[in-house]
């Protein structure tokens, strides 16, 4: 019987300082250059060498203003600010690349579906169908300011609107363009077929559109769509729309229930358990030996900044930490932020002290350090207990992080038959789901929408 393959994804951001905050002043490391066309280049053609399935950029709309009532660690910190667009980057990478993957956030609060559909469906037909979409509605006060609202839309009606725009996607994307609508008939003259194209009409309570989808059929039609979503209504949308789930887990008996839950949530929505892929987010240091990476453990503790994660972390949840002393116990408060951050400080009993001590290495994540075996064990192992499919790894040092999980790391997965030793033919979904085709399954919510072919 045949291992299951890990899946990984590189976790990443547009701007310097993405979950492991203080790193850019770490002297190996590169995160400075994020301006540049050739650090996403070369980035990606590592992350190729490596057989990495996809990239996965982050994106946030807004600034973290919540810890001390301002943006001044963020500016002197690079916490997440500055941070550019993420979509703009994919050509550019696609066009040194032939198999990886990108997942791109993009906030749907603040995108008209109209045109990024056509925006979505251009990405995809320029990587030939590798490119994701991952579906956030934001939870920054300061993005809705900025956009023009007074505040944040309240949680779940934040949810009520993302059903409605995937809607409007799943109209445009899948049921504008007949599959033999292009015919490209030279003779005829005619490049596509009228009588294949329809007009879509939707009037809903958030949105009004009318019109044909800009684009032809790409090669996956609708990007794979990704979330992250954790809370009840989070996993409702999950369970109709997702592929793959990002989870943030800090041990293995909690992850298991949340992995559960994920493939819940597509079994209610009439789909297989195994149609979302879940992914955690995860820290890897890694050496020849345990006692070199714990040396180099030790080496990037001293360029981490405990406050600035901390910073990063009260946005997340919308209470401000620097309000408290050390020792002070944190009030759990109900907010329209990022419920699953809020959750873990429900009991009361943690204080700014001991958030800071979680936030040593600039972040949360949970992390593992050791040799190229004792990572490999660890990583199975959350594979086997818990049910995931695959990891989205950070970066601490860039591209170090990178490479030495590639040098290190993959060749002992793969000698254990744990990870591919070449990609698969086809598209970002046919990579991720063998058993599938490019486009949605047709238990799929969004398969519904399509004009069948005569």
């Amino acid at each position: 019987m045949s291992k299951k393959k890990i899946l990984l994804n590189a976790f990443n951001m547009n701007c310097i300082g993405h979950i492991n905050h203080g790193f850019w002043t770490h002297p190996r490391d590169t995160s400075t250059q994020y301006k540049t066309v050739e650090y996403w280049t070369s980035l990606a053609q590592l992350l190729e060498r490596g057989l990495f399935d996809g990239l996965f950029v982050a994106d946030i709309v807004g600034v973290y203003d919540v810890y001390q009532q301002s943006v001044d660690v963020p500016l002197r910190e690079a916490i997440q600010l500055p941070v550019n667009d993420p979509l703009l980057l994919v050509s550019a990478m696609a066009a040194v690349t032939k198999n990886l993957g990108f997942g791109l956030t993009a906030n749907l609060t603040y995108e008209a579906p109209y045109l990024f559909a056509r925006r979505m469906s251009t990405l995809d037909h320029l990587t030939r169908g590798r490119v994701g979409w991952n579906i956030v509605t934001g939870y920054l006060d300061s993005a809705a300011r900025a956009m023009g609202l007074k505040e944040q839309i309240e949680h779940d009606r934040r949810y009520d609107q993302a059903d409605e725009y995937l809607e409007v996607l799943y109209k445009l994307w899948e049921g504008s363009w007949e599959d033999d609508a292009v015919i490209g008939d030279r003779q005829a003259r005619v490049y596509a077929r009228p009588e294949k194209v329809h007009y879509v009409r939707h009037s809903g309570e958030f949105y009004q559109v009318e019109g044909y989808h800009l684009c032809e059929p790409s090669p996956q039609r609708t990007p794979v769509l990704f979330q992250a979503g954790s809370s009840d209504r989070g996993l409702q949308f999950a369970g109709s729309n997702a592929e793959c789930v990002f989870i943030s887990g800090q041990n293995k008996p909690a992850t298991r229930e949340q992995v559960n839950r994920v493939r819940a949530s597509a079994v209610a929505a009439g789909r297989n358990p195994d149609d979302i892929k879940v992914f955690m987010g995860l820290n890897v240091i890694v050496g020849a030996t345990e006692q070199a990476a714990r040396a180099k453990h030790a080496e990037y503790l001293e360029y981490a900044s405990a406050e600035a994660g901390l910073a990063h972390f009260s946005a997340s949840t919308g209470i401000d930490f620097a309000g408290y002393d050390l020792n002070e116990p944190i009030q759990h408060v109900k907010g329209n932020a990022i419920q699953s951050a809020t959750k873990i400080l429900k009991n009361n009993d943690w204080t700014r002290q001991k958030l800071l001590d979680q936030h040593a290495l600039g972040g949360r994540y949970f992390t593992v350090i050791g040799s190229p075996g004792q990572v490999a064990d660890e990583l199975e192992s959350w594979i086997a207990e818990t049910g995931l499919d695959g990891f989205n790894l950070t970066r601490i040092v860039t591209p170090e992080s990178y490479e030495d999980f590639i040098d290190l790391v993959i060749p002992e997965l793969q000698k254990r038959g744990s990870y591919k030793t070449a990609y698969e033919q086809g598209t970002l979904r046919e990579k991720l789901f063998a058993e599938g085709g490019p486009t949605l399954p047709e238990r799929h919510a969004g398969a519904g929408y399509r004009k069948r072919t005569d």
